[in-house]
């Protein structure tokens, strides 16, 4: 039988970067897909980030930059995720202005694939449509 439960997502941006639209932008959309949605905000300090995730262990972690940090702060704090059990399939996606020069090198791109994160979504015109796939592809867990 399938799952009446909201697939639950928690959103988040990275320990130096103190934006706040993005995130209540992607909490809008994650709602507007049916998602139970914890915003965390900005200025997230990498051991809140992960405790948060382990009490809540949700079916997806949105990160989002704006200050081009992204990839460095981002790259870190999945690293100490995936370092946790119970967050090691956890499906993460990160997005925004990841990095202070422009876009990402395909290096960078492929050190935060590497460092856990499943999807890597920059500036461009379809990033929200790929986001929404993305999204639509996760598996639903069952209710618990």
């Amino acid at each position: 039988m399938p799952s009446s439960r909201r697939p639950t997502a928690i959103v988040s941006g990275l320990s130096s970067d103190a934006h706040t639209w993005n995130l209540v932008f992607l909490e809008l959309l994650l709602d507007e897909l049916g998602f139970l949605v914890t915003n965390l905000g900005p200025c997230v300090p990498d051991d809140l980030l992960v405790a948060e995730c382990l009490d809540h262990v949700p079916d997806v972690l949105v990160l989002s930059s704006v200050n081009g940090h992204g990839y460095a702060d981002g790259a870190r704090v999945v690293r100490r995720l995936r370092e946790h059990t119970p967050l090691a399939a956890l499906p993460v996606a990160i997005g925004g202005k990841l990095g202070v020069a422009g876009g990402l090198t395909a290096g960078q791109r492929d050190e935060l694939v590497a460092a856990g994160c499943d999807a890597v979504f920059e500036e461009h015109a379809d990033a929200v449509a790929s986001f929404r796939g993305f999204l639509r592809a996760l598996p639903v867990r069952a209710a618990r």
